[in-house]
């Protein structure tokens, strides 16, 4: 057991829509990433989606509803299968939290990502 220290963690790396292991939760990958740009619209069939912003802002926008602002200090779910894309305009940094083995990339065309333990 012992604190992380999760700037310091982000500060290990500098590439966006690439999520680093920090630490475990139950049969979880808690995870640190950053966002610029968007992301392709996907979803996950058999898990929710756990965002939660550290630092920035990032809009995720839901298929079929208006986009929502999600601001640092906002958590936001995504139901499991629920077509969604989140996107930033600037460099956003999130804390994720996804079953082990869960691809980030859903049902998308875009590669998963390895998910590097930092």
């Amino acid at each position: 057991m012992k604190s992380i220290d999760l700037s310091e963690k982000l500060a290990l790396f500098s590439s966006h829509w690439d999520p680093h292991v920090v630490s475990d939760y139950n049969d979880n990958d808690v995870m640190v990433v950053k966002f610029k740009g968007e992301y392709p619209f996907h979803k996950h069939d058999t898990t929710d989606d756990f965002f939660y912003v550290l630092e920035g802002e990032m809009i995720m926008d839901i298929e079929g509803q208006p986009p929502r602002t999600v601001k640092a200090g906002d958590l936001f779910i995504v139901p499991k299968g629920v077509v969604h894309r989140p996107r930033a305009e600037k460099e956003v940094k999130v804390l994720l939290i996804e079953p082990k083995g869960e691809p980030n990339s859903g049902d998308s065309d875009r590669a998963p990502a390895p998910k590097p333990r930092i």
